[in-house]
């Protein structure tokens, strides 16, 4: 990928092929081997580090003047740091780097690209250091090799190492998930959990994906993907394994026959509307000692309006007595709204998103200061009511 990557963009190439020490990584763009004076006027080396603004295989305009750097301060022949760029010498973590510090040397205009933005940063840092050795050069022209640098996507994820976030990305990056039910919310759950590094998406619907489900799901599907009559889980499989390519469709119901196909995932969402099967499915999970979230969605009709509730409730090994109380485990013998088949893509989506959220709060994604186990968001007053766990 890296070949392939540098031989399409001029910029990176005229670095190649003018001796740089270069390598991609993830959304990152490496320059090794960047002589430098330290505080003692040590000879030293080390490396800049520099998001990548890439579409698919080509490279635009940097996206910002800054420039990261794993080493000690770069500092001229007095030993003093090279003020011109200092802006802060922090460490960050980007996925599974660690930069040192941070540089900024903004020229008029910006940078047009990732060749002037690198030159003039290593002629910043090794101009010291070439005045007291002019025989050191960060042009090593070391062949560019291609690592072993895995991603679950068919592209690199430049939304993370832009936002400087590759670290807490890298907490999901572990989990072997399973959707089970993409007739609305499991859909959107996918939709989400199909732009993160977890490591498979095993999806489990034995349905047709029908005209009325088009109307309840992300995206726009064609007249032509209906009339091939796919089932929901090779439909949603042959989207977003255009992003993410460890995603699994099984078009089977689960039931206990083939529960234990469940046994080995790491989290599971249950985005189901049949509730005996809720129930074999949460105890089997409960027994197993695997942590899921179990969505719901409730609209009625009153005047010509709709109402109603959406939850979310997760169950992790530590917390499940409150199952029996949130999670509705028998048939209903009463026809509702839902029951006919009345159900909203902005609700799906939202009943999603809350899911979704809840789960990246159970991995350490974003804070969880509530410690929340059960949330019921009333559509009639847009009120969340929280049940938390406060042991």
């Amino acid at each position: 990928m890296q070949q392939e990557l540098i031989n399409r963009n001029e910029d990176l190439k005229r670095l190649r092929d003018e001796g740089y020490e270069m390598e991609v990584r993830g959304g990152y763009l490496l320059i090794h081997h960047v002589p430098y004076l330290n505080a003692e006027k040590n000879m030293c080396y080390g490396t800049l580090v520099s998001t990548l603004n890439l579409n698919n295989m080509t490279v635009g305009k940097p996206d910002t003047h800054v420039i990261h750097f794993i080493g000690s301060d770069p500092c001229g022949i007095d030993g003093s740091p090279i003020k011109a760029i200092q802006l802060s010498s922090q460490d960050i973590h980007l996925g599974e780097m660690i930069v040192n510090r941070s540089f900024s040397n903004r020229p008029p205009g910006d940078y047009p690209n990732y060749y002037e933005k690198i030159k003039r940063y290593v002629d910043i840092i090794s101009a010291p250091a070439k005045s007291l050795d002019p025989s050191v050069t960060e042009k090593t022209f070391k062949p560019v090799i291609d690592t072993g640098y895995e991603t679950v996507f068919n592209y690199v994820d430049t939304n993370s190492s832009r936002a400087s976030i590759g670290n807490i990305n890298s907490k999901l990056k572990d989990q072997k998930i399973a959707i089970v039910g993409l007739g609305g919310t499991g859909s959107y759950i996918l939709d989400l959990v199909a732009k993160t590094p977890v490591r498979e998406i095993h999806l489990f619907d034995g349905d047709d994906f029908d005209q009325h489900n088009a109307f309840r799901a992300p995206g726009g599907a064609s007249i032509e993907a209906l009339e091939k009559k796919w089932k929901k889980t090779d439909y949603l499989a042959s989207i977003y394994s255009n992003m993410h390519k460890h995603i699994v469709p099984r078009t089977i119901f689960i039931d206990e026959t083939n529960i234990d196909l469940l046994e080995n995932m790491t989290f599971v969402f249950l985005s189901i509307d049949k509730n005996s099967i809720r129930k074999v499915i949460s105890d089997f999970l409960i027994n197993a000692g695997i942590p899921f979230i179990d969505v719901g969605l409730g609209v009625h009709e009153v005047d010509g309006k709709l109402g109603g509730l959406v939850r979310t409730t997760i169950v992790t090994k530590e917390k499940t007595n409150h199952v029996s109380t949130t999670i509705p485990m028998e048939d209903s013998k009463v026809d509702d709204a839902y029951a006919s088949n009345i159900q909203i893509a902005d609700l799906n989506a939202l009943n999603a998103c809350f899911a979704v959220i809840r789960w990246k709060q159970f991995l350490g994604f974003y804070t969880d200061l509530g410690n929340e186990f059960n949330s019921i968001f009333s559509i009639d007053t847009t009120v969340i009511n929280h049940s938390r766990d406060e042991t």
